[in-house]
């Protein structure tokens, strides 16, 4: 079955769709009526995201229509300004440039290639074990011995989060399910939409409720009112979208509180690397957002425990 004719998958985007427009349409009445300087500010910050998210759901959408081909190179683009972000913010020395090629331009495109052709095998191992012995040898080649341990490891963490990590988006079009078989692409909506809904959410009800910081020091915004909102709702949402999985009702909404437990995970870790580099935002590539790994943070921790999870228990 072509994926333009998956009546599931299509009602599902109409509904991201109808909420974002929601959304907007919500912001825009805020925007006429809001008085407050402080109010004003918000609505600004949100009025910034709402455009990004039209352009990024569009693309998305765009993306999972057109294929599973579509799909990795779509993530490929992501993961490769990921890395370009997370290599920026973490300085590198010049003996480290050979490495830094073979990172981007071979061991990138080989580990979306993989997935392209449908050999897990090696995909599985070709950056947790391969890249990971090449990237230290080809740096010590070099000959330049300062810092090398903190070197290499930058490149190596970029490598895995950036890259091996993000990439398991698009593994999910691969996974074998009984009955499901034409239709992996509901999966991966499934992953990106409830990440983002735990995001939003934890956005907004920290917002309007949040007065329990949970790390301060590391990530200011992140209170226990957001979190338990972002993730109770990611939950709901999660099982009220059961229809478009494999999953029971109760699984699915079982995996989307895994899922999100997982992004929220990913958010600290990335930001605590942010504040020891001294940044706010990774980058100013998304306005409203930050830069793509601002963006992506969670879904680099959710998207490999959320595969692993429905390739043990589901697929075959």
């Amino acid at each position: 079955m072509e994926i333009t004719h998956d009546r599931q998958l299509l009602t599902m985007l109409g509904a991201i769709f109808a909420t974002l427009s929601s959304a907007t349409i919500a912001t825009l009445i805020l925007n006429l009526k809001s008085k407050s300087e402080k109010v004003a500010a918000l609505l600004a910050n949100l009025n910034a995201r709402m455009k990004s998210w039209w352009v990024m759901i569009a693309i998305f959408s765009f993306a999972i229509l057109t294929g599973g081909t579509a799909s990795i190179l779509l993530f490929s683009i992501v993961s490769f300004l990921a890395l370009r972000e997370f290599i920026t913010l973490t300085p590198t020395r010049t003996a480290d440039h050979r490495s830094l090629n073979w990172a981007f331009f071979f061991i990138l495109p080989v580990n979306y290639l993989l997935i392209a052709v449908h050999w897990y095998a090696m995909y599985a191992i070709f950056i947790p074990v391969y890249a990971f012995l090449w990237i230290p040898i080809r740096s010590a080649l070099a000959g330049d011995s300062e810092d090398f341990l903190a070197r290499t490891a930058k490149i190596q963490w970029g490598l895995m989060v950036c890259v091996y990590f993000v990439s398991y988006a698009p593994a999910l079009l691969n996974l074998a399910i009984t009955g499901h078989e034409q239709h992996m692409a509901r999966l991966l909506c499934f992953l990106v939409l409830v990440v983002q809904t735990s995001d939003i959410m934890q956005y907004v009800f920290g917002k309007i409720f949040g007065k329990h910081k949970i790390v301060p020091n590391i990530s200011p915004n992140k209170t226990v009112e957001g979190f338990v909102g972002g993730v109770l709702s990611a939950t709901v949402v999660g099982a009220c979208f059961s229809w478009v999985t494999p999953f029971q009702p109760w699984q699915a909404g079982l995996m989307a509180l895994i899922i999100s437990l997982a992004g929220f995970g990913g958010g600290i870790v990335m930001s605590a690397i942010k504040r020891d580099r001294g940044v706010k935002d990774y980058s100013a590539l998304i306005p409203g957002h930050g830069g793509m790994i601002d963006r992506i943070d969670s879904l680099c921790f959710a998207a490999p425990i959320f595969f692993h999870l429905t390739r043990f228990f589901f697929a075959h």
